[in-house]
């Protein structure tokens, strides 16, 4: 039995390997589609400083941006930001920049904030905002440095230099919220809504 109902397809407007995982384990067929927009440029016009106002606003227009060329399809759109107190992180331009990040969040808790933005036909039909809080443990030069040798590239992929489910997972003493979440995708309240469009069979 197939899960989606839609009449059209199901779209991504990501290419995240974390958040097409998590869909893809929860049965869903789906295509996943690039949202071409100037991130850093639409938050710095936006002149907003909640870092959950700043992942929303990201989702919507990813979700935009890929729903009005595909009339009538259902279009996910996500974003995270990482939050050490009121200052905002960005992906690392290259290992020198990540070691300042991991330099700055241990030892510390800092938020990931997750947005999810649904759009048909260019206008938002859902919109949700889930946060966790991670606690990064106290952490040596030469442990941050084998981290950083280990990782290698990827520490580049993601916003604090760490992916959860993968080796980032050495950097934490406790982490406070759901795995899909922390992976960049609120899945939960995403499968509510979609549940209650009649968009899927279970």
């Amino acid at each position: 039995m197939a899960l989606w109902r839609g009449t059209s397809p199901l779209i991504l407007a990501s290419q995240s390997s974390a958040r097409k995982m998590l869909l893809a384990n929860a049965g869903f067929e789906f295509e996943a589609v690039t949202a071409d927009i100037d991130e850093r440029g639409i938050q710095a016009s936006s002149n907003l400083s909640d870092p959950r106002e700043i992942a929303l606003l990201l989702a919507r227009e990813k979700a935009r941006a890929v729903s009005t060329g595909r009339p009538g399809s259902y279009v996910i759109g996500a974003d995270q930001t990482l939050a050490l107190g009121s200052r905002l992180f960005n992906k690392p331009a290259g290992r020198p920049q990540a070691l300042a990040q991991l330099r700055d969040l241990e030892g510390n808790s800092h938020e990931l904030n997750s947005a999810v933005a649904v759009a048909r036909d260019g206008k938002i039909v859902f919109e949700d905002v889930s946060v966790a809080r991670m606690t990064m443990r106290p952490m040596s030069e030469a442990e941050l440095s084998a981290y950083l040798d280990a990782a290698g590239d990827a520490v580049t992929r993601s916003v604090g230099a760490y992916q959860l489910e993968g080796l980032g997972i050495h950097l934490f003493e406790r982490i406070e919220g759901d795995h899909f979440t922390i992976l960049g995708l609120p899945l939960l309240p995403l499968l509510a809504f979609l549940r209650s469009e009649q968009l899927i069979a279970v």
